[in-house]
């Protein structure tokens, strides 16, 4: 249209209908995402569906892929009850009453209200349908509170702005038809909205970027540290650079650039990492080895870790010529009687060799099962046994220093000494978390008794005093 032949009155009418249509456009970003834009977006179309079948759901995702984006879409989709066309998820049918959640207040303002409703002074712009918004009650420092929504049904609902920084009790007693919970929650909270869901056949999902690592809620939603294997209805969906088609490549690889390496798996990824919880903050991939024949003159170490519940063992060979420390086999079995562990123990040693192995010297203590002293017992059925050196922190800092300078490395076939690297950390008060580290236990005694290893002798002429012989890496004495 040449504008230059309207008058000064009809340009006025023009600018108005322009000003109009785009206040109407930028209240409807709903309708335009995911429109024409999901190829490319598998995973995240994956966790929206797995709505339909899964109460709880955990969208783990690398910065900028679109999490926070996708959690909203699904609260404006049940708020409202407008469903797209190719909407296979959880479907409500009548109003509904809804949760979103953050760390604090200010994080829930500053990113889950801005995702619903846009910024401050432009509420409407986010993914709530500007029509649709009711009314917004809010409480101090221009904080939503609650949002009341039109209903496709015809009916009301509500979406209640909640912070994890208000306390457990503050989740309890409202029964809720969804939750959604922006970055990782604690535990606690976590479980407290899933009974909030359960009078209503309601749903749980979560979405964030796992720079926390393995925690006690991400361990808590799958099986041994495992995201390909959650527990029974849980869906747990990882999101990475490469699933967000709007991340070109070259940005992509400035931002990987410019990441510390024990963050890049979470943030390019969403695959849970330890950072400065990490004992051991190191890439496991750089560490792990396909496993190997052990040549016949390298020294070999074994440590083992006895209890009912779980006895765990892991297995060392020291290459003598540049001192390097290969982890290549290792015993993880519970309840099992100590013969049956020593037989399987035995089986790891070269035919008819005798190879010394540092135990827990807790093992002098009695059995749960007989009462019989375990050190004495194992070493009755002819293990040649040692007492650990347990100094924690000590034997800690030598791991890692091997870990780092690249002398430590483990073979592929260990699944559960990996497993446990994962997970091995510590609390927020700086506290080793004891559980699931049974090999880490044994990795730790086995570094700090590596002057024990020698190379394996048959047992008619294996004699400790002569075929020990004293290991040449520096290590700390104590």
């Amino acid at each position: 249209m040449d504008v230059s032949i309207l008058s000064y009155e009809d340009k006025l009418e023009l600018l108005k209908i322009l000003e109009d249509k785009i206040y109407y456009d930028s209240g409807r970003k709903f309708f335009g995402w995911f429109k024409d834009n999901r190829d490319g977006y598998d995973r995240h179309m994956l966790f929206l569906k797995d709505g339909a079948n899964y109460r709880q759901r955990a969208f783990l995702a690398g910065n900028r892929v679109g999490k926070s984006e996708t959690g909203a879409f699904e609260v404006a989709c049940h708020a409202t009850g407008i469903y797209p066309d190719w909407w296979e998820g959880k479907r409500f049918y009548e109003p509904t009453h809804g949760w979103v959640c953050g760390k604090t207040s200010e994080v829930v303002r500053d990113t889950i209200q801005v995702a619903l409703l846009g910024p401050a002074g432009e509420w409407g712009t986010g993914m709530l349908p500007r029509l649709e918004i009711l009314h917004v009650n809010k409480s101090a420092g221009q904080r939503a509170d609650v949002v009341t929504v039109k209903h496709a049904s015809g009916g009301i609902s509500t979406i209640g702005f909640k912070s994890n920084d208000a306390g457990r009790q503050s989740f309890e007693g409202t029964a809720r038809h969804y939750i959604w919970l922006d970055e990782e929650t604690d535990r606690e909270i976590y479980f407290e909205c899933v009974a909030r869901t359960m009078t209503t056949d309601g749903v749980v999902f979560t979405t964030f970027t796992p720079l926390k690592g393995l925690t006690d809620l991400v361990l808590s939603l799958v099986q041994d540290g495992n995201l390909d294997t959650p527990v029974d209805g849980v869906s747990v969906t990882t999101c990475g650079w490469e699933h967000a088609p709007h991340l070109s490549l070259k940005v992509r690889e400035e931002m990987l650039a410019l990441l510390p390496p024990h963050q890049r798996l979470a943030r390019s990824q969403g695959i849970p990492q330890l950072g400065s919880g990490a004992i051991y903050p190191i890439d496991i991939d750089s560490i792990t080895m396909q496993s190997f024949e052990i040549p016949k003159h390298w020294k070999r170490l074994s440590a083992l870790d006895v209890g009912w519940k779980r006895t765990a063992a892991c297995w060392l060979a020291v290459n003598p010529d540049d001192d390097n420390v290969y982890v290549y086999s290792e015993h993880y079995v519970g309840e099992a009687l100590p013969v049956s562990h020593t037989e399987s123990i035995k089986a790891r040693n070269p035919k008819g060799a005798i190879i010394p192995t540092v135990i827990d010297s807790a093992a002098h203590g009695r059995s749960q099962i007989d009462g019989q002293n375990l050190f004495d017992l194992y070493k009755n059925l002819g293990l040649d046994l040692h007492n650990a050196n347990k100094a924690v922190e000590s034997g800690i800092y030598e791991v890692w220093s091997l870990f780092n300078s690249g002398k430590l490395k483990i073979t592929s076939n260990c699944t559960h000494l990996l497993s446990e690297l994962k997970t091995y950390r510590r609390d927020d008060k700086g506290k080793i978390v004891k559980s699931n580290d049974h090999l880490m236990d044994c990795l730790r005694y086995a570094v700090m008794g590596l002057d024990r290893a020698v190379v394996p002798a048959p047992a008619s002429i294996y004699d400790p005093s002569k075929f020990y012989a004293v290991n040449t890496m520096s290590r700390t004495t104590m």
